[in-house]
């Protein structure tokens, strides 16, 4: 019994580490533009599908499909940022969610006119298949992986965000965008970069979801509002609190599937509610 709670906890931390992975630039956009935007979902689809034609198409290894989704998607971010989000900054918030819900359905809609509307399933890269026994029950050696790589992942924005001059520019920017731009801090191009950082890590985050589930129109939809839940408990715009929450809702999910499986969809919306009832804020997010 309690090994097969142990392996239902290492299934729920795998799942996280994939929401970490998508909900990580949705609040990094969020606390520094304090831009929602609700078409991070199509740009994790995008990532999906960019890997997938540098895998089968061009050709190229896991590796290389890995960095050409991250770059493909977070140059694309960039130019969505100064085109089309860059003028509504001091709109109200109906206005951001109307813009980034529209590009839900162009991306949706373009990435039918490329690939087609059919369901793809791509072959699991080399050296990263099979499984491996854990807790006296195989594992997949790819969820290992994802599980690694979300770690990397932290570690590396940990690293940038608190330890380089562009980070403390983009933190300075974040608290306060007008002393920034009065100390010499370029904002427009820095909010450019961060729109851009946030996006790929949607493209990194659908490029590692394509071994493990096929590939289609609206794939992201489902799981920006997994996305929304993990960044809504751990607190808008904090980095931290995204990792934290999806920690707690990967959990939920593996753990409400194996005792309640007829509720489990609602436990992480249960909790949300929750959070929100007693910390408004969220977990790790700051009022005002």
């Amino acid at each position: 019994m309690v090994q097969n709670l142990l392996f239902q906890g290492l299934v729920g931390l795998t799942g996280a580490m994939y929401l970490w992975l998508i909900a990580a630039g949705l609040t990094l956009i969020f606390g520094v533009l304090r831009v929602l935007n609700f078409a991070h979902g199509s740009l994790y689809m995008l990532g999906a599908y960019f890997a997938l034609s540098a895998s089968l198409w061009m050709h190229q290894g896991f590796w290389p499909a890995l960095a050409v989704a991250a770059v493909g998607v977070g140059v694309l971010g960039v130019l969505l940022e100064v085109v089309f989000v860059r003028p509504i900054y001091r709109l109200a918030i109906a206005y951001q969610l109307l813009l980034t819900f529209a590009f839900v359905l162009i991306f949706n809609d373009a990435v039918k006119m490329v690939w087609g509307p059919l369901y793809q399933a791509p072959p699991m890269p080399a050296g990263l298949g099979g499984s491996v026994v854990v807790l006296g029950r195989p594992y997949p050696v790819y969820n290992l992986f994802i599980l690694l790589a979300g770690v990397v992942v932290a570690a590396a924005l940990w690293l940038v965000f608190d330890l380089t001059p562009w980070g403390r520019a983009v933190r300075a920017a974040a608290s306060d965008r007008e002393m920034a731009a009065a100390l010499g801090v370029n904002v427009p191009r820095l909010f450019s970069q961060v729109f851009g950082v946030g996006a790929g890590l949607a493209g990194l985050g659908g490029a590692l979801t394509v071994p493990m589930q096929t590939v289609s129109p609206g794939m992201g939809e489902n799981v920006v509002v997994d996305a929304f839940v993990v960044v809504v408990i751990g607190g808008l715009g904090n980095l931290w609190g995204a990792f934290v929450g999806a920690l707690l809702v990967g959990l939920l999910q593996a753990y409400g599937t194996l005792f309640v499986p007829v509720f489990d969809l609602a436990l992480a919306f249960i909790v949300m509610a929750a959070v929100l009832i007693w910390r408004p804020a969220g977990l790790f997010g700051r009022s005002g």
